[in-house]
């Protein structure tokens, strides 16, 4: 399987036999995986969403969002829960290309990748429930 560094953003190929959560970079040397959401930029997004084998959920938000500081550490402790999803954030602010692209409307909006391909959508502030229950549904549509 692929998973791209969390850190360094180089694509790893890790046996699908070994556990990809203490896979260790070969560029960096770091953890490639991480628990806790990656920051994307315009630069990074593409890479770590077409080239990873694993569901990526992204988290497009902005700073002077009330919803979005809301869910930001639910989003946070969720992907700690995790280890078959990567978990992302895109800062709309800064990634504004990445944001048009995406087709981003309204915000926080969650959206779930799988192989480079947009999966499922939702927009607005979601409590815990709602964002596991949607994780789930999203999850369940990869195979459809």
């Amino acid at each position: 399987m692929n998973i791209v560094c969390a850190s360094c953003f180089t694509t790893n190929r890790i046996p699908d036999d070994r556990d990809h959560a203490l896979a260790k970079c070969g560029k960096c040397q770091k953890g490639v995986y991480s628990a806790k959401p990656v920051a994307l930029s315009d630069t990074t997004f593409y890479p770590f969403i077409e080239r990873n084998d694993l569901p990526i959920v992204i988290d497009f938000w902005a700073s002077w969002c009330g919803p979005c500081q809301n869910m930001a550490p639910i989003f946070e402790r969720v992907s700690t829960e995790s280890s078959q999803l990567l978990f992302a954030k895109v800062n709309t602010e800064q990634a504004q290309k990445i944001s048009a692209d995406a087709g981003i409307r309204s915000i926080p909006t969650l959206i779930f990748f799988y192989k480079g391909q947009e999966i499922d959508r939702v927009s607005g502030g979601l409590a815990e429930p709602q964002m596991k229950q949607w994780l789930m549904q999203a999850y369940n549509k990869m195979d459809s």
